[in-house]
């Protein structure tokens, strides 16, 4: 299928992102449909150059397009998909970018009627910033974007998918479900959950509060993702509970470890906790640095 009409609803930062990354590959050989509820977005989106037309009309956003890409928060992806099935073309592809793929799956793959075909996708990239405004055509470059074949329903719409978002500069690799939501609640969703811990901590010392302003590098390096959109992150804690909630539980025996060891004044065990920390996290830097093109 040669790919000339694509919908991205919800233009936020990753559905405005994707539709600058597109437009500036393609030009006017793709024609690229924003929908949001957002009257300011539909109209930034089109200034920007981020969609050649946008509506709040799901119906009309949906109906001549090849590929439909779902990049809002995860809770509100099957209720847009039940408004829009009756709309979809025959051959048209559903993919979403959603950061949970278990609990989509679940949803979805039974929804999708015959000759309509849904990929599960994810991109790992982000900013702090949300919304239109921040959307940028690099976000996408040299990042990698999962697709999870077992949670698709074809390998020909998975592959179509694939060879689209090259156009974003995106490279592509593949995981397992079970996989890919473990390995994002620990890479992803653990940190984002931690750096919030970190701000509202400063709540718990209302007294220090003209002291804050002194407010270090370290912390605001630790802390910038506490900036992301509370909305996106509130449906992946609801929707990777399981994952999620284990490996705070991993958090909390580490932190547990620390607390005794600087309760007993054990200078060891706290040097290995920072030691044995530096030595996995240069290692993983490194190895990381290594493959990029």
């Amino acid at each position: 299928m040669k790919v000339k009409r694509i919908t991205i609803i919800g233009l936020g930062l990753i559905g405005g992102s994707l539709g600058l990354a597109l437009k500036k590959q393609c030009g006017e050989e793709l024609r690229v449909t924003g929908v949001d509820h957002e009257q300011e977005t539909l109209e930034l989106a089109v200034q920007r150059g981020a969609v050649d037309y946008s509506t709040n009309d799901l119906k009309k956003g949906v109906e001549q397009a090849d590929i439909i890409f779902l990049c809002t928060p995860v809770l509100q992806i099957i209720p847009i998909v039940e408004q829009i099935l009756p709309y979809v073309k025959v051959g048209g592809i559903l993919t979403d970018v959603g950061s949970t793929k278990g609990f989509l799956a679940e949803k979805l793959l039974c929804m999708m009627p015959s000759g309509v075909h849904y990929v599960s996708g994810h991109p790992m990239t982000g900013i702090e910033r949300s919304g239109i405004m921040a959307a940028d055509q690099g976000l996408f470059k040299d990042k990698w974007y999962i697709l999870i074949p077992e949670a698709s329903t074809s390998p020909e719409a998975v592959e179509i998918i694939s060879q689209t978002l090259t156009w974003t500069g995106a490279r592509i690799t593949t995981m397992d479900l079970a996989d890919h939501d473990q390995c994002a609640a620990v890479i992803s969703h653990i940190p984002h959950v931690v750096a919030a811990a970190l701000v509202n901590l400063l709540g718990k010392y209302p007294a220090l509060e003209e002291s804050f302003k002194l407010v270090g590098g370290g912390f605001r390096d630790t802390t910038r993702i506490a900036s992301s959109n509370a909305d996106m992150w509130a449906d992946i804690c609801l929707t990777n509970s399981q994952p999620i909630t284990q490996s705070l539980l991993q958090v909390k025996e580490l932190l547990d470890e620390m607390i005794q060891a600087v309760e007993k004044a054990d200078r060891p065990a706290i040097h290995h906790f920072f030691k044995r920390a530096k030595v996995r996290r240069d290692i993983l830097i490194e190895e990381t640095d290594s493959h990029v093109v």
